[in-house]
C-alpha cells in the first residue's frame, strides 16, 4: 500500500527523533526518509578477544550505510565502572555488553534494557549452547545476547619451565599442584603468575576451591540469600588452603602490583618466569598475539586441580559463561532493528565463527565440531575446551558477576586481603555472612 507524502515525512521525522533520543550520545537515523533501520552506537573492550566481533561491525557497516554501528573501547577494569555509572544515569549506548549475572537482573529490574524474546529467542536458543544461553534469560524471557568466546577458566602452563623444574605434567591434584611450586621456586621460578593488582583474578583461586571441596551447593546457598551460607566448612578450609600456597611463596614478591589489563601476569608464562598462570580462556588469544612460537610449542592447559575428599566434580567449571549484548531500553524501533538485524546476519555466522577459531577463540556455538577439528592446531585445546564447556556438570558463573554489586565488591576486597594474610579464613567468613541480606 502507498503512503501519502505527508504520512511519509512524518514517520521520517518521528524516527528522528527517536534515535536522537534514544541514547545520550547515539546518533540517529542518517537517512532522513527510511525507517528500516538507524545508526547505533555501541562500546566493547580493547582486549584481543574482541577483534572478530569488531570485524563483524565492520563487514555489516559496509552494507548498511544508513544504519551504522559506531563502537568505542575500554579496558576491561576501567569499563566495568563506566557502564555501571552509564546505565544508571540513563547514558548507556544503544548496546552494551556485560557478563550476566547480578548487574543483568538489576538492569531488567530497572528496566534498563530490552526484552528480546519475540525477536531473538528462538535464533539463539537454536544457535548458542544451552549452558551459556540459558543465562540471558530472566523469568523466561530473553534480555542478553551472547556473542564472543566461551570463557572458563584453566591452568595454563609452560611446559618448558616445568621440564627445567623436573616436572613432567601438570598437576592433577592439589597436593601435587603444591610439590610443583616448591620445585617451581627451587628451579628460581615464579610458581605462579597472579595479577593481584587487578583483584579479581583471586575470585578464580576461591571459587574452585570451594567448588572442588564442598561442591556447587555451598555458592548456591550463597546466591539464595541463606543466613549465614559463607559458614560452610568448605569456605573456611579454602581460605586456609590459599593462604598456605601464599605462605609457600607460589605467587612470588610483586603479584600486588600485576594487572590483568596490561598483560604482564601472561608475559610471565611467555618468557618463561613463571610456571603457571590460573586465567580465563580468554588469555589464549592474548598468549597467541605475545608469541605464537611459545604457544605451539610449550603452552599447556589443564583443568583445576582435584581436593582429596572432595565432593565437587573434577569436570565442573567456574569463569565468564561469555559475554553478552544488553539494547538499551531508550533505544527506537529503528535502532532496535538495526541490533536485531545485526545479531541475526553477523552474531556467529560462519565467517566470525572461523575469526574466533583462528584467533584462538573456542565459540558457545552448536554444531561447529567440524570447524573445531579443522581449526586444531594438534595441541588439542579447541576440541578439549568445547566438550569441557558442553558437557560440563555445573559451570559456575564468576563470583563478583553472579552476586550483587554490594556482595561482588565486597568479595573482591575481602579476598584481596585472605591473599595478603591480613584477613584469617574465620575473618572472611564473617565479613562475607554480614554481607548476606
Amino acid at each position: 500500500m502507498k503512503q501519502s507524502g505527508k504520512l511519509i515525512a512524518a514517520i521520517a521525522s518521528t524516527a528522528m527523533l527517536l534515535g536522537a533520543s534514544a541514547c545520550g550520545s547515539q546518533p540517529g537515523n542518517s537517512s532522513g526518509s527510511k525507517a528500516e533501520g538507524a545508526n547505533v552506537t555501541t562500546w566493547a573492550m580493547t582486549d584481543a578477544p574482541w577483534n572478530p566481533v569488531k570485524d563483524a561491525f565492520k563487514e555489516w557497516n559496509k552494507d548498511h550505510k544508513d544504519a551504522q554501528i559506531s563502537e568505542e573501547s575500554f579496558a576491561n577494569d576501567a569499563y566495568k565502572e563506566k557502564i555501571r555509572t552509564a546505565v544508571g544515569s540513563g547514558n548507556a549506548p544503544t548496546f552494551f555488553p556485560s557478563w550476566g549475572g547480578s548487574p543483568l537482573t538489576d538492569y531488567t529490574k530497572s528496566e534498563a534494557i530490552t526484552d528480546l524474546t519475540p525477536e531473538l529467542k528462538t535464533d539463539i536458543q537454536s544457535k548458542v549452547l544451552d549452558s551459556v544461553s540459558a543465562e540471558g534469560f530472566r523469568d523466561g524471557k530473553l534480555y542478553a545476547v551472547p556473542t564472543g568466546q566461551a570463557q572458563p577458566v584453566l591452568l595454563f602452563y609452560n611446559k618448558k619451565v616445568l621440564k627445567e623444574a623436573g616436572i613432567d605434567s601438570a598437576p592433577q591434584t592439589w597436593d601435587e599442584l603444591v610439590a610443583d611450586v616448591s620445585a617451581l621456586k627451587a628451579a628460581g621460578k615464579t610458581p605462579i603468575s597472579l595479577a593481584g593488582g587487578s583483584k579479581w583474578p583471586y575470585l578464580m583461586w576461591a571459587a574452585y576451591l570451594v567448588d572442588r571441596i564442598g561442591g556447587p551447593e555451598v555458592f548456591n546457598n550463597v546466591l539464595k540469600g541463606k543466613k549465614d551460607a559463607w559458614s560452610d566448612p568448605a569456605v573456611t578450609k579454602a581460605m586456609g588452603m590459599i593462604q598456605e600456597l601464599v605462605k609457600a611463596g607460589a605467587f612470588g614478591d610483586s603479584y600486588q602490583s600485576l594487572t590483568a589489563d596490561d598483560r604482564k601476569d601472561t608475559a610471565l608464562i611467555t618468557t618463561g618466569q613463571a610456571g603457571f598462570e590460573l586465567m580465563g580462556s580468554w588469555v589464549y588469544s592474548d598468549l597467541i598475539s605475545i608469541s605464537k612460537d611459545f604457544t605451539a610449542k610449550d603452552l599447556g592447559y589443564a583443568p583445576f586441580p582435584t581436593v582429596k575428599d572432595g565432593k565437587g566434580d573434577p569436570n565442573d567449571l567456574t569463569g565468564n559463561l561469555s559475554s553478552y549484548w544488553q539494547l538499551s531500553s531508550k533505544a527506537s524501533k529503528e535502532q532496535k532493528k538495526t541490533f536485531v538485524d545485526f545479531i541475526k546476519t553477523k552474531n556467529y555466522s560462519d565467517t566470525m565463527v572461523d575469526a574466533m577459531l583462528k584467533q584462538g577463540q573456542v565459540p558457545p556455538v552448536k554444531n561447529i565440531e567440524s570447524k573445531i577439528k579443522a581449526a586444531d592446531d594438534g595441541s588439542g585445546y579447541y576440541p578439549w575446551l568445547y566438550q569441557a564447556v558442553k558437557k560440563a556438570p555445573h559451570y559456575q558463573l564468576s563470583w563478583d558477576v553472579a552476586l550483587p554489586s554490594e556482595q561482588g565488591q565486597a568479595i573482591l576486597n575481602n579476598l584481596e586481603q585472605v591473599f595478603l594474610n591480613t584477613m584469617s579464613p574465620d575473618q572472611f567468613v564473617s565479613a562475607m555472612n554480614k554481607t548476606i541480606k
